[in-house]
């Protein structure tokens, strides 16, 4: 069940240009999309994807989320797995091409 309550820490967030570009021509912010996938909504990812991200949440490894904005664009927010002493780098948003 979703909440309010962030199930793991994001680490720096970052975002790229053409995400940037996306979100701006949607009329929609990052923070739309951040406090989502933050909370384990996982957006349009299918179930396997959505298996590996609560997987995730207990080993520490890669977390990815779905979303399409406004205008239907899809966007991927990627948190990298967790380094040696458990804490997450960065969280990126990005379009699928960009990856």
């Amino acid at each position: 069940m979703l909440n309010g309550k962030p199930k793991f820490s994001l680490g720096r967030l970052l975002a790229t240009p053409g995400a940037l570009a996306v979100l701006e021509e949607a009329g929609q912010t990052p923070i739309d999309f951040i406090s989502r996938h933050m909370r384990g909504d996982w957006g349009d990812v299918c179930a396997d994807d959505k298996q590996a991200n609560e997987d995730a949440l207990v080993d520490g490894s890669r977390l990815l989320s779905s979303y399409k904005t406004s205008n239907g664009e899809k966007l991927w927010l990627i948190t990298e797995a967790q380094d040696d002493n458990g804490q997450r780098a960065a969280t990126t948003i990005l379009l699928p091409e960009e990856y």
